[in-house]
């Protein structure tokens, strides 16, 4: 033979089981490669429904779940928001921005407010319901559960869905990193919606889209979690009951002012009638006493006096102090006396 075979009979057969070797590793390595790297055609990733149905049902099924985030105000203010639902029927809200502070704590049919400001816009802007404002303080408060914020399309899943999901979502983006944990993005005219990868998909924020306002915020920007941790929404301490005024710190007001006694030294006195309760200011109620010529109204001479100690609801007391004039009045002078009460601590 003028060539030699470079194999023999069972070299050739060793040959070819090798060649056969090597080609089914190569295709087990080119399937782990496959593995590690995103399927074709989306294969491996939860179906779109299944990830629309977790984030609607973790918050309506959820025992627990926190919310916070920022929004902007009607007029472009930047607000500061948080809430905890606790199931059945709990709720805790705050809500802080450039002009107020409110806190609010659902429970069943009762509510509690905190918040002066916001107080305020519920009460009268006579006098006396001012007065009640001022002594409520940063106390809370009962009112009514009408005037809670509602967020059903934030927190209820059904609304949930209806709003921001389903025909909503035009766009899917996997493979996402949102606040350190995997992410799908579902999006859509009114917001981004941020879902966990796994299951059974939480759903993790919102970031709605600029102009769009859902339940009385707009361009939210917000972030769901501790989903059936547990949270303990409870009573708040020292509640005000507007319908029973004890239940409110001192609130003074001058029943009279006494001159009789202003010689020289001028002692004048007032009797003043409490119309709150004893307990829970920040200190004394103070009456300032204040001398004025009556001919031209200038002031010429005031003293204060503390009240102290506290009477009761409805109870009168006498408060006294000594005028140190600046000047002698021409013909008479005019003694007031005004209650500067501090409100609740």
């Amino acid at each position: 033979m003028l060539f030699k075979p470079l194999l023999d009979g069972g070299q050739l057969a060793r040959s070819k089981s090798l060649t056969r070797s090597i080609q089914a590793a190569a295709v087990g390595a080119a399937v782990v490669a496959l593995c590690a790297c995103n399927l074709p055609f989306d294969l491996g990733l939860p179906a779109t429904r299944a990830v629309e149905n977790g984030a609607a049902e973790s918050l309506t099924n959820a025992t627990t779940f926190a919310l916070k985030g920022t929004y902007a105000g009607h007029l472009g203010e930047h607000w500061v928001f948080g809430m905890t639902v606790a199931r059945p029927g709990r709720e805790q809200i705050s809500v802080s921005g450039p002009s107020e502070q409110l806190g609010a704590i659902i429970i069943g049919s009762q509510a509690y407010f905190s918040g002066q400001a916001f107080l305020a816009k519920h009460m009268g802007t006579d006098p006396l319901s001012q007065s009640l404002v001022k002594a409520a303080g940063s106390a809370w408060w009962e009112g009514s559960t009408d005037l809670a914020p509602k967020l059903p399309d934030l927190i209820d899943g059904t609304a949930f869905r209806a709003t921001f999901l389903g025909s909503n979502v035009t766009k899917r983006t996997d493979h996402l990193a949102f606040e350190g944990a995997p992410a799908i993005e579902l999006s859509g005219p009114r917001a981004d919606v941020f879902v966990h990868a796994t299951p059974p998909y939480f759903v993790l924020g919102l970031v709605m889209r600029k102009g769009v306002v859902v339940d009385g915020l707009g361009q939210a920007d917000l972030r769901y979690a501790n989903f059936n941790s547990p949270l303990e929404i409870t009573v708040p301490g020292d509640v005000i009951d507007f319908s029973n005024l004890t239940t409110l710190p001192p609130i003074y007001s001058v029943v009279s002012v006494d001159t009789s006694g202003c010689g020289s030294p001028c002692v004048v006195s007032a009797q003043l009638k409490n119309l709150g309760g004893q307990y829970g200011a920040s200190a004394p109620s103070t009456i300032t006493f204040t001398m004025k010529a009556a001919a031209s109204g200038s002031v010429i001479g005031s003293c204060q006096a503390l009240v102290t100690p506290d009477v009761g609801y409805n109870a009168t007391t006498t408060v006294s102090c000594t005028i140190s004039l600046t000047s002698q009045p021409e013909n008479a002078a005019v003694v007031t006396a005004t209650a500067d009460n501090p409100g609740h601590a």
